[in-house]
C-alpha cells in the first residue's frame, strides 16, 4: 500500500510540473522596432552632445531641479523643525 501512495505522489508531481512548464511567464511578444539603427545613433550622439550620458554607459542622467532655497535656509529649516514637536526621530 505504501509503495502505491509513492507512486502516485511521484507521478501526481511530474504531471504538476510538466503543466506548469508549458507556458513562458511572461509571455512572450515579438518586439518590433519603429527606428532604424541610424535614426538611434543620431539620437544617441544628440544626448551625449547634451551630456546626458557620459562615461559610455548609456544611462540617462536625470538632471535635478534646482532648489529656490539657498543653503543656510536649509539649515535653518532643519533646525527649526528639530527644535520643534515635529521632528520625533533619535
Amino acid at each position: 500500500m505504501n509503495t502505491k501512495q509513492i507512486t502516485a505522489a511521484i507521478v501526481l508531481f511530474a504531471a504538476a510540473g510538466a503543466a506548469m512548464a508549458e507556458s513562458p511567464f511572461p509571455p512572450e511578444t515579438k518586439f518590433v522596432s519603429t527606428k532604424t539603427r541610424a535614426e538611434v545613433t543620431a539620437e544617441l550622439q544628440q544626448a551625449q552632445a547634451q551630456g546626458l550620458i557620459t562615461n559610455g554607459n548609456n544611462y540617462p542622467i536625470v538632471i535635478q531641479a534646482r532648489s529656490p532655497l539657498t543653503r543656510s535656509e536649509v539649515v535653518s529649516q532643519s533646525k527649526s523643525a528639530i527644535d520643534s514637536s515635529v521632528y520625533a526621530g533619535a
